[in-house]
């Protein structure tokens, strides 16, 4: 999920000119840590802790310290979280590819298994422990976020 497609549908609906993060700013805005935890549901302290782990990860800090993320750093978020928390890498190891620029693109997400058949032998299945392992974390993504919507 890109940081221009979170809320698009939101935007266009409140006749916002070009489509963001729904919150009525424009793409380009600048945007509060308490807008871009909201928007990614990802909690401030983890954003503060990403910017001291992840020396790439620099929002503009005003004022007062407080923080204001620009398109490329939620971009840049969004992959952090994307290989931390769906694809399995420590903070370290999504350090160093984000480092080297050999993060790993974004893969669709898996279509929900159907419960009406239980999965074979023969369906492709993960066949080393790293593949294993990413998928028991996308399930269990996937089922926090369903018990966090219902």
């Amino acid at each position: 999920m890109s940081g221009t497609d979170l809320f698009s549908a939101d935007s266009q609906a409140s006749g916002a000119a070009a489509p963001g993060l729904g919150d009525g700013k424009d793409e380009g805005a600048l945007r509060t840590i308490g807008e871009v935890a909201k928007a990614l549901g990802i909690r401030q302290h983890v954003l503060r802790y990403w910017e001291e782990q992840f020396p790439m990860l620099k929002p503009l800090k005003r004022s007062g310290g407080r923080r204001y993320y620009r398109p490329e750093d939620i971009a840049l978020v969004e992959t952090i979280d994307r290989l931390v928390h769906r694809e399995g890498f420590t903070l370290r190891g999504a350090r160093q590819a984000l480092s080297k620029g050999k993060a790993p693109k974004a893969q669709p997400a898996p279509p929900p298994p159907n419960q009406a058949s239980a999965p074979t032998q023969d369906s492709a299945a993960p066949t080393n422990n790293f593949a294993y392992r990413a998928r028991l974390i996308a399930l269990r993504t996937t089922l926090v976020k369903a018990l966090h919507d219902s």
